[in-house]
Formats: structure tokens, C-alpha cells, sequence
């Protein structure tokens, strides 16, 4: 049987680091959990007039997270930290992509950042910080190594998270300092954190559309390595 294609955004830097001109990077975790999973990972730089080409080539969409928030401009709000880094740049493609690949069926996964981009693409708005928002909140940020679990999570029943890990109590990593705030059209909550934070979305309308908070690229829980199981096979079913 052929192995499901799962078209991985790739993430974006100015000059400087790795080299003195604009370049694309990603970690590998990504790509080796859809390996593992039996996929194949293709990584996809920002084109816009590719969009088409590359929703028609994939079996499934990966947004992965990265250390930036979206403009709060695309939820209707101001920004709250002026020091709060923007990359407009993919924001507009993850959604022109997101966007295709969602009408087109594709199964989805949104992770951290891709999970908020999926929430504000359906309307939503986000927290633009934890801390100044909830009080109380546990640590999202956390100080533990990202391949260790730092707060559980308790899953809704009868969701597609709930049917991929088979039990209504998991802990999972963290590693944002924002969260949903109102959820998006057509999306429901399928797992929140002790404290209230949303830890994952989902539209039960759809194949496969999933949004969670944490990292599960890191296979830190048995349910990291389900979610990216059941991501590929619902891709290689298509």
C-alpha cells in the first residue's frame, strides 16, 4: 500500500545564524514521528501560488509550532506587547494553505501554533498571555526538559482525541505562553488543562482535524505516538 505524503510548513528566519541570507528550518522530531508513523514527510516552503499544487499533492497537513505568535490583528484585537515577534509571512501562507487543504478533505493537525492558527482561521481569538489572562495558570512555559510531560490534561469522552488515546486523563508537554481564548466556528474543546486552558481543539465535521496545544512530535506519552498514528493512517485512507 502507498505511504500517505504529509506536507510539513517548514518554519522561516531572517538573515543571521544559520546563514547571512533568509532561510528555512524545522526541527527533525517532525518529520521522524511521520516517518515512524509510516508516513512521508515533504517539507513545504512558503509559495502562495503553489498552494493548489501542493494541497493536490499531499495526503494530510502538518502546521507545526515555532517560537512567534500570530499578529493579533487576525483575531480583531491590538497587540498587547509591542516586543512580541510576528512572522506575517507565514501566518498568511499557513492560512491560504490551511485554508485549501481543509476544503480539499485533507486530514489536518495543528500543533501549538498550528493549533492556534486553526482557531483563529475559524474565527476564534487568542490569549495573548497566559499569565496576564488566567490567574493562577500552571506554567505553560515550562522549565523541564520539552521531552518530559510537565501538567495533565483531561480529554472530553466521545472525541476524536478521546477515541485516539482510549482514556479521559493524559500529561503531555508544554511549552506556549499563549492559549484559546473564544473557541472558532464549527471547532470543539476535546481536552483543557487543570487550570482552564484549551489543550486541544477539533471538527468532528471533517476526515481528520485536529489542534493541540502541546508537542506530541516529541513522543513524550504513549498518546504522542497515538495521535500521529492515527494522523497518518486517516491520510493513508484517503
Amino acid at each position: 500500500m502507498k505511504k500517505p505524503i504529509i506536507g510539513v510548513v517548514l518554519d522561516h528566519e531572517q538573515s543571521g545564524g544559520y546563514s547571512a541570507f533568509p532561510w528555512y528550518a524545522l526541527r527533525e522530531n517532525y518529520f521522524a514521528s511521520i516517518a515512524r508513523a509510516g508516513g512521508v514527510p515533504v517539507a513545504i516552503p512558503y509559495a502562495p501560488d503553489l498552494v493548489q499544487t501542493y494541497a493536490e499533492m499531499i495526503d494530510g497537513l502538518l502546521v507545526p509550532g515555532g517560537a512567534f505568535d500570530i499578529h493579533p490583528s487576525h483575531y480583531g484585537k491590538s497587540q498587547e506587547n509591542p516586543t512580541q515577534l510576528n512572522k506575517e509571512n507565514r501566518t498568511h501562507f499557513e492560512m491560504k494553505l490551511a485554508s485549501c487543504a481543509l476544503e480539499k478533505g485533507l486530514p489536518f493537525l495543528g500543533i501549538c501554533a498550528g493549533m492556534q492558527l486553526l482557531n483563529v482561521m475559524r474565527g476564534g481569538t487568542l490569549y495573548q498571555d497566559i499569565a496576564a489572562h488566567i490567574p493562577g495558570a500552571l506554567p505553560h512555559e515550562q522549565t523541564l526538559p520539552k521531552d518530559e510531560p510537565s501538567h495533565p490534561i483531561h480529554i472530553v469522552p466521545g472525541t476524536l482525541l478521546h477515541r485516539i488515546a482510549g482514556v479521559e486523563a493524559a500529561h503531555v508537554n508544554s511549552t506556549h505562553h499563549q492559549a484559546v481564548d473564544t473557541v472558532g466556528k464549527g471547532l470543539n474543546i476535546s481536552a483543557t488543562a487543570p487550570d482552564t486552558v484549551i489543550e486541544c481543539v477539533e471538527d468532528e465535521s471533517l476526515p481528520f482535524c485536529l489542534g493541540v496545544e502541546w508537542h506530541p512530535e516529541y513522543g513524550t506519552t504513549a498518546l504522542d505516538q497515538k495521535i500521529f498514528a492515527a494522523f497518518t493512517a486517516k491520510a493513508g485512507s484517503r
